[in-house]
């Protein structure tokens, strides 16, 4: 009898031993979950940060590629125009028509948005505003009777109004890429953008010729 109570009260204990660990493994087990949670909730929340700022330069972007088609759409305006004066340079318009080309050969992954992108869409499109502004220089200059009708007045209007919204919005877009890659770049969230499949997008930067010293001419 004695023996049998002896067994039972090993049975008890070990039953007890039992629960014990089973106890400290539930609380072993939350603790991990709740861990998890956390660090799921802060990277879900690193995640929404970032896609708000990429939002933002891809909303900014696109009212960069508005203003620009509004100056590619005035392009042909421009060179029909300017072909109606007698015996016009070809050369003038040959360049405006070329750079206009290219603009529409560099195309941009807006999702993207890498410094080379930018850098390459820039190049073209400031050759165009070059070639613009020296299609007008040369009407002005050599055809007058063609600058004093009010079309070319009017065109001549719009796209000094298409190039200052352009200097804005592109202003902007810099402002919008600025708070994103700075985002990008605050810890903890640099741990895990690339992760997340974020990166650095660029910039649109001044000319070169902006850093040259203004030129000033009286011509009396």
């Amino acid at each position: 009898m004695c023996w049998w109570h002896n067994k039972k009260a090993v049975a008890a204990l070990v039953l007890i031993k039992i629960g014990t660990l089973m106890k400290k493994g539930t609380v072993v087990v939350v603790a991990i979950v709740a861990v998890v949670a956390v660090v799921a909730m802060w990277a879900i929340g690193v995640n929404n940060r970032l896609v708000t700022h990429d939002e933002n330069v891809q909303k900014a972007w696109a009212q960069v590629e508005n203003v620009y088609k509004r100056r590619m759409d005035l392009i042909p305006q421009l060179v029909s125009t300017v072909q109606g004066a007698a015996d016009y340079e070809r050369s003038v318009l040959t360049e405006v028509t070329n750079a206009r080309a290219g603009v529409e050969q560099s195309a941009v992954d807006a999702s993207t948005l890498s410094e080379e992108q930018v850098r390459a869409y820039q190049q073209a499109q400031d050759r165009l505003s070059k070639a613009v502004a020296n299609t007008i220089k040369v009407t002005v200059e050599r055809y007058p009777e063609l600058t004093a009708t009010q079309g070319f007045r009017d065109l001549q209007t719009q796209l000094e109004g298409t190039e200052n919204r352009i200097a804005v919005e592109r202003g902007r877009f810099n402002e919008a890429v600025q708070a994103y890659n700075t985002a990008l770049r605050r810890f903890p969230a640099s741990l895990l953008a690339g992760v997340f499949g974020f990166h650095k997008k660029g910039y649109f930067t001044a000319p070169e010729e902006a850093a040259e010293p203004v030129k000033v001419e009286f011509n009396f």
